[in-house]
């Protein structure tokens, strides 16, 4: 086997994303020039609906063009509706501390960039395509980034309708429901892209499996967590605030952000927890001149990660950092709170 080290030296880096005026059909040809029939590939995600689908259309699209692809996930997936989608279609993926990077000679991250999480930060990936804003990091053999597309999924269907790739029902149903979940059924920003990419899934998808999926997401911890969420709501004007605490699993602040977005009274939704040694603070916003990422970043980007679209954003800040902000005087809900206020 050639030395994967070597290999990847002598292979042009792209420091931008493909240009607008360059066809799918052009990146199809560059995307398989990257790899060689001898290459292991591993795709690394941080697992939803979109991201899962888009690993399982990169490993497609280079079925018999790789040694083999495996698909590794950097955080646990504890959501109802996530797990429905794991099991009914049977996503082969591992957990991240399951990898053994000496097997693999080319990486590959799909909705998601190297800034986006530490776990990411350690591998120097040759492919990365993404719909979220660049950031600086993001820098390999292949870079194909749509900040304007609803879905990473849009993007892997536009690759393999153009590589002429026939889809099973397993995986249209996938990037079907990825678009879905990513679009928020196409109430979030879009383009005529995800629209047609969506109607061309459609009649290859099942959608008896998207029903089960969707009617699967609120569990016994689910709803435990709404009651917490309830007694804890606080409004800013016009912003549902809502401090979870420590809580198992993040997943579960962003459907809190998701669900009490819906309340008549909120044009903004804020929840923030404590998770391992984090801060996470979702932003969900609902109105016409407002940035949730800008937002995010304003708020807490010199503090940690912080970032996302108009509609929808997060922010990580380490509890190292808050303890030094806070100096004792209050706790992570209140000093998120006193941020959020600042602005109004």
């Amino acid at each position: 086997m050639r030395n994967p080290e070597n290999s990847r030296s002598m292979e042009p880096v792209m420091e931008h994303p493909f240009p607008k005026s360059t066809t799918v059909a052009e990146k199809c040809k560059r995307l398989i020039g990257v790899v060689v029939p001898e290459d292991t590939l591993a795709i690394l995600i941080n697992a939803d609906p979109d991201a899962m689908a888009s690993a399982l259309a990169l490993k497609r699209f280079f079925w018999r063009k790789v040694r083999q692809t495996v698909i590794y996930h950097i955080n646990p997936i504890q959501r109802g509706d996530n797990l429905a989608f794991v099991k009914l279609l049977r996503i082969d993926q591992r957990l991240i501390k399951y990898l053994r990077p000496t097997k693999f000679t080319k990486w590959a991250i799909v909705d998601s960039q190297p800034h986006h999480h530490e776990d990411f930060l350690k591998k120097q990936f040759d492919i990365i395509i993404d719909h979220h804003p660049l950031g600086p990091l993001s820098k390999g053999q292949f870079v194909d980034i749509k900040e304007n597309y609803g879905a990473t999924s849009t993007i892997m269907t536009e690759y393999l309708r153009t590589a002429k790739i026939r889809l099973s029902p397993k995986l249209a149903t996938a990037l079907f429901y990825g678009i879905k979940t990513d679009t928020d059924n196409f109430v979030r920003a879009s383009l005529p892209n995800d629209i047609n990419a969506f109607r061309y899934l459609y009649k290859f998808t099942n959608m008896n499996l998207i029903k089960k999926i969707e009617s699967s997401e609120i569990t016994q911890e689910t709803l435990a967590s709404y009651r917490i969420a309830m007694k804890r709501l606080t409004f800013l004007s016009d912003i549902a605030f809502i401090h979870m605490g420590e809580v198992d699993n993040p997943d579960i602040l962003v459907i809190i952000a998701d669900f009490f977005l819906k309340m008549a009274e909120a044009t903004w939704c804020v929840v923030s927890g404590i998770w391992g040694q984090k801060l996470i603070i979702i932003f969900r916003n609902a109105g016409f001149r407002l940035d949730a990422g800008k937002m995010a970043e304003k708020l807490f980007g010199q503090l940690g990660s912080a970032g996302g679209h108009k509609d929808a954003a997060r922010a990580e800040i380490p509890l190292t950092v808050i303890r030094k902000e806070i100096k004792g005087r209050s706790d992570a809900g209140e000093f998120v709170l006193k941020r959020i206020k600042a602005l109004k």
